[in-house]
């Protein structure tokens, strides 16, 4: 799955997770694939469960395309 990192920093300011936001603009790419970037999402403490959650309840978007 890919995920544009900008849209994935908007959505967790919005939720208030500033945080997790500044970790994600840090150390991930501008397009996240979540195969690829795996370890550095588990990193910033977001895995393919929770994200692949906000893209069902259509807070992101994102490309199922794996």
């Amino acid at each position: 799955m890919r995920i544009d990192k900008a849209k994935l920093v908007q959505l967790l300011r919005g939720e208030g997770d500033n945080d997790t936001a500044d970790k994600v603009d840090a150390q991930l790419p501008d397009q996240i694939d979540t195969q690829r970037d795996g370890d550095a999402l588990s990193a910033v403490g977001l895995d393919q469960a929770t994200l692949q959650g906000k893209l069902a309840g259509g807070a992101i978007g994102g490309s199922m395309a794996m």
